[in-house]
């Protein structure tokens, strides 16, 4: 029997999946780094090692938690750790509105409605501004759009992978940039300001951190994805054959129905976006900062209130539409999606009650001081700062994310340590996050272990019977190349000209 050679390319791909699926899961593995914690604080400990603090000026000692006083403060504190955890209750909040937009069938009508009168000419540019914009739509971006997209490339008479494939690519790859303030900002933020307060107590940045420069990053990436589609990846599928069943997209309920409650849904979302703007309205509106004025401070309502903002925007247009639609017909319905959605944060929560314990240990031992301090050292000793910093930071994100999925699984366990560390060489918690972020997305399409990459192979083979994992990647592998280099070269631009990331978000920091 003749052995099939296994190429150098699949080799390369089996090995990152072997590697990704025997990494523990992130729960296990905050598990597995708390326990390191208690462990490495008893030979830091031992060791005497100290550190000065930049702000303070006090000398921090590492605390040994192997002790009987340290398991009497971990078996104590377990509780008041999760309880105020962050992240938790951000999180929480908004996927009340959130989720009651997705279970109600609004994110995704507003998904099929906007890629389906999309203008031929505009077709490549509009399925990947759609993409990265559905990462406020959660998992539906990434069921929905590939499909339809497929459908409309073959409406136009061109290889239905070509629209799947830059669908993908953009929910994917884009997948932090936003017009718009989205969950993956909330996720993102409730991480980076505790791990900013570790150093500096008076810290307080808001899920908006990023907003100016993932607003440009969405025009810029589909002016990117634009070009490879129809420069690398188009040419790739010229005079390929498909199979193709006349598929058409399917729906329980009446067209008119779903018409009357997006318009509807749409109108009420514009009355609460107007409402908003009027209170903004004003030397004395009700959102801008009591004592500055300011509508951007962090210490304004409006960027206090942004958490519940983005909840009320997903929330009000999905109780409208799930009222027309008729999935909301009393409160009991409406009380029944909100507790949908919070099951489905069953994850995530248990995922928090593990990163709690883990920045709670690391604060309690002062090792996340004392390795930030001394980090910070040894990149001064190596003259290692300033843009190239950064560049090595977003190939660590993008590496790592080959092989842990979750995005803020990553970041909780890596803000600890790198937001104090780059704060000391005076960088703001912001572009440090953005960097991360940027990393975090441009891989997502290459992760065999991401978990939407089934459904895209499951859709591929609809129409190519021997599409598999290398069909896919090595599509993906120009998206990701030219969104990495020039996502990095917008953010070496903001850092020469020192341009704002987001509302009170700069580019450098000091204490």
């Amino acid at each position: 029997m003749k052995t099939k050679k296994i190429s150098f390319f699949e080799n390369f791909l089996n090995f990152f999946e072997n590697v990704g699926n025997k990494m523990p899961d992130p729960v296990t593995l905050s598990f597995i780094l708390c326990i390191l914690v208690i462990i490495i604080s008893k030979f830091v400990a031992t060791a005497g090692i100290s550190v000065i603090h930049p702000k303070s000026g006090e000398t921090l000692l590492a605390v040994d938690l192997f002790t009987k006083t340290g398991f009497q403060t971990i078996f104590t504190s377990i509780i008041s750790n999760f309880q105020g955890f962050p992240p938790l209750g951000v999180v929480l909040v908004t996927m009340f509105g959130a989720g009651v937009a997705k279970k109600t069938g609004f994110m995704e009508e507003l998904l099929k409605v906007t890629t389906v009168k999309i203008p031929k000419p505009l077709v490549t540019g509009c399925i990947l501004f759609i993409g990265i914009l559905a990462n406020a739509a959660g998992d539906a971006g990434f069921i929905i759009l590939p499909p339809l997209a497929a459908i409309i490339f073959i409406s136009l008479k061109r290889h239905p992978l070509v629209g799947m494939l830059a669908a993908y690519a953009g929910v994917a790859a884009g997948f932090a940039a936003n017009i718009f303030i989205s969950i993956s900002d909330v996720l993102a933020a409730t991480f980076t300001i505790p791990a900013a307060q570790i150093l500096d107590k008076n810290y307080a940045g808001t899920v908006a951190m990023n907003f100016y420069f993932l607003f440009v990053s969405t025009f810029v990436l589909v002016i990117t994805g634009v070009f490879v589609t129809e420069k690398i990846i188009a040419p790739r599928f010229e005079g390929v054959g498909y199979e193709y069943h006349n598929e058409q997209i399917k729906d329980a309920l009446d067209e008119n129905v779903r018409k009357k409650a997006l318009k509807y849904s749409l109108i009420s979302l514009g009355i609460f976006s107007v409402i908003v703007i009027i209170l903004c309205i004003g030397d004395n509106a009700f959102f801008r900062d009591p004592q500055t004025g300011s509508l951007t401070s962090s210490s304004s309502v409006l960027m206090k209130s942004i958490v519940l903002l983005v909840t009320l925007a997903f929330f009000i247009p999905g109780v409208v539409y799930g009222v027309i639609v008729k999935k909301i017909r009393t409160d009991k319905d409406l009380v029944h999606l909100m507790g949908q959605s919070m099951s489905d944060m069953g994850l995530y929560i248990v995922l928090a009650f593990a990163s709690a314990q883990f920045l709670a240990f690391f604060n309690e031992s002062n090792l996340a001081s004392i390795f930030s301090i001394k980090g910070a050292e040894g990149l001064k000793n190596l003259g290692l700062s300033g843009i190239p910093l950064m560049i090595l930071f977003i190939l660590l994100s993008s590496v790592i994310n080959l092989f842990i999925g979750s995005a803020s699984a990553k970041w909780a366990i890596m803000a600890p340590i790198f937001v104090p560390m780059f704060m000391l060489l005076g960088y703001n918690p912001a572009l440090i996050q953005m960097a991360y972020r940027i990393g975090d997305s441009v891989t997502n399409p290459l992760s065999p272990l991401f978990p939407y990459f089934p459904i895209l192979i499951a859709v591929a083979r609809k129409y190519d019977k021997k599409a598999g994992l290398g069909t896919l990647i090595s599509n993906m592998i120009p998206y990701s190349l030219f969104f990495g280099i020039v996502w990095t070269l917008l953010l070496i631009l903001f850092i020469i000209f020192n341009i704002p990331l987001g509302p009170g978000a700069g580019i450098h920091y000091s204490f």
